[in-house]
């Protein structure tokens, strides 16, 4: 099954793709040995984040028609809050994106976060790599939006683009610390409304070198995802900033990133939630439990 998916994945086969999503998203027998014999994808990979209600999926769709129509392949992977009872994707298919499901240069998939705090797949690193070992030229994560916690993005994308509206007018101030430090490009979306070139001139402002701790402005880029207004702009900055970051020391940043993920998962991998779980509740029902000791004996074992 895994040489077969292999080969069908060197051919850029979408149904092999997805298949092997679900095997590794469901840690089937044999997936880690399957990563580990992928070929090299070299497709950079663009996130976008920001906060509930900016038009990130609007925006994402906007994208894929702008590579499409240069003749691009896109792969698209959508990261959707989890439902509490199964952990399955809340939102499922983007609805916004429905054009795109059929179309043979753009694959979608909706992920659920599968209770991950960073906004992100628990095996997010892993189904990128398939991604990029089918030969899609662009590839695009959108995360959940739940504010600070988006930050584990910057740990995957090439390029993180944050999306915000004009609405935040002065809370720019106050925007969270987090996607102000991770952004590499903002996005003013729904820029047609009042009170945007104000909102655009405070955020350049508080972006510009002398008040930020960049050696150079972080582009900020009006948009109205819904006709189309600014696309060509935020496609151009996107991939200016990843020809910059491909011969950058930020790549081997990322690399490092996800290599720690990777092995933090992996040697977390024999710690059972319920157990420990069990543990606790018999110390706690002895009144002998503290955290600290708990957690030092643990480790001795």
């Amino acid at each position: 099954m895994w040489d077969q998916l292999l080969q069908q994945i060197a051919l850029s086969e979408p149904k092999a793709l997805a298949r092997s999503i679900s095997l590794v998203e469901n840690e089937v027998e044999g997936y880690e040995q399957f990563l580990g014999q992928l070929p090299v994808g070299h497709a950079a990979v663009t996130g976008i984040t920001g906060p509930p209600g900016a038009g990130k999926s609007t925006l994402v769709d906007a994208l894929i028609q702008q590579w499409v129509t240069a003749g691009k392949k896109v792969g698209v992977l959508c990261i959707d809050p989890s439902s509490p009872f199964n952990l399955g994707a809340v939102l499922g298919d983007r609805i916004r994106m429905s054009d795109w499901y059929n179309h043979p240069n753009v694959f979608i998939r909706s992920l659920a976060t599968r209770g991950s705090l960073g906004g992100l797949h628990p095996h997010i690193i892993e189904i990128t790599a398939l991604m990029q070992a089918t030969g899609f030229d662009h590839i695009i994560v959108e995360t959940v939006g739940v504010g600070q916690s988006e930050i584990e993005i910057a740990g995957l994308a090439d390029t993180t683009v944050v999306v915000v509206v004009p609405e935040a007018g002065d809370e720019v101030q106050t925007m969270k610390a987090g996607l102000m430090e991770i952004a590499d490009i903002f996005v003013v979306n729904k820029s047609d409304r009042p009170e945007a070139d104000t909102f655009v001139r405070n955020l350049r402002m508080m972006l510009a070198p002398a008040f930020h701790q960049t050696t150079t402005a972080i582009p900020v880029i009006k948009t109205i995802a819904t006709d189309k207004t600014g696309l060509v702009e935020l496609a151009t900055a996107i991939e200016q900033h990843q020809q910059e970051v491909h011969h950058s020391e930020r790549k081997d940043w990322l690399l490092t990133e996800r290599a720690w993920k990777l092995i933090q998962q992996h040697r977390m991998k024999d710690i059972n939630k319920q157990a420990l779980k069990d543990k606790i509740a018999s110390l706690r029902s002895k009144g002998t439990f503290n955290l600290f000791s708990f957690i030092h004996s643990y480790i001795q074992q």
